[in-house]
């Protein structure tokens, strides 16, 4: 007790009682329900006042050196005092005030972003930095547009197909490359194999298919043969309507020029 009134004699303690006898007494508290609060003005200041003190937190946590710890008491304040605003404010509007949510602005945080937040909790300054808090908020890469059937016919042509491809005169000739080198390759080595066997042999191979002086076949190597591409000519548009134009003259020249036969007969 003793310690009590000795600090209740100190200067600090003095001059702040005599701070609130000027101030017209005891500094009045705020109210715990804003339901208990009737009177227009007073609902405002209270109002004004939990906005001044969300503006302090805010700025306090923007400091990352404040540890983990307080950072998230920080943060949970904050969402406290916000929660108390809102029922401020519609204490304000049941008594005939202006509606603050409607007209106020939305929370930003110190870039211009809008604040981030999960089911009406938010997330201030170095708070969306706290583990496990920016997995919260990495949004995903969106997913490659599907392509329906139409999109990929839309791509699918002549070409796909490969429509005459082999009509060019291109493919013909490597082929025929392909395969004089495939039989030179194929008469190397039968030689090579004969003249390896050759000192085992005991007697000499007959020729059972002796010359024919007649025979008059002629080898590729001697004579190349033209190289023959069939080229079939598409029809366009307008060669099918000249078609059926000439056609249904016809059937009109076979209508009438038989009916002018029959009259000059009779």
């Amino acid at each position: 007790m003793a310690r009590n009134a000795e600090k209740a004699m100190t200067t600090l303690a003095r001059w702040r009682a005599a701070q609130v006898q000027e101030a017209g007494g005891q500094r009045e508290r705020r109210p715990y329900l804003a339901s208990e609060c009737n009177d227009l003005p007073q609902a405002e200041k209270w109002r004004l006042q939990i906005v001044r003190e969300i503006a302090k937190k805010v700025a306090q946590i923007q400091n990352a050196g404040l540890g983990e710890f307080r950072i998230r008491d920080l943060n949970d304040e904050i969402n406290k005092l916000m929660r108390e605003k809102r029922h401020w404010e519609v204490q304000i509007k049941s008594l005939g005030g202006p509606d603050h949510a409607r007209v106020g602005p939305r929370m930003l945080d110190q870039d211009g972003k809008e604040v981030p937040g999960n089911r009406g909790y938010k997330y201030f300054g170095a708070a969306k930095d706290l583990p496990g808090v920016r997995e919260l908020f990495e949004q995903e890469p969106p997913a490659a547009p599907r392509r329906t059937r139409a999109d990929l016919m839309r791509d699918v042509d002549a070409d796909y197909y490969g429509y005459r491809d082999d009509d060019d005169g291109m493919l013909l000739p490597l082929e025929q490359e392909a395969e004089k080198e495939a039989i030179e390759r194929a008469v190397d080595e039968w030689k090579r194999n004969k003249e390896e066997n050759k000192d085992q042999e005991t007697t000499e191979e007959e020729n059972i298919y002796p010359e024919d002086p007649d025979d008059k076949r002629i080898e590729d190597e001697e004579i190349e043969k033209p190289i023959e591409t069939s080229h079939v000519a598409v029809p366009s548009q307008r060669d099918v309507e000249e078609a059926l134009l000439r056609r249904k003259k016809q059937e009109l020249l076979e209508k009438y020029g038989c009916l002018d036969v029959k009259m000059e007969e009779s």
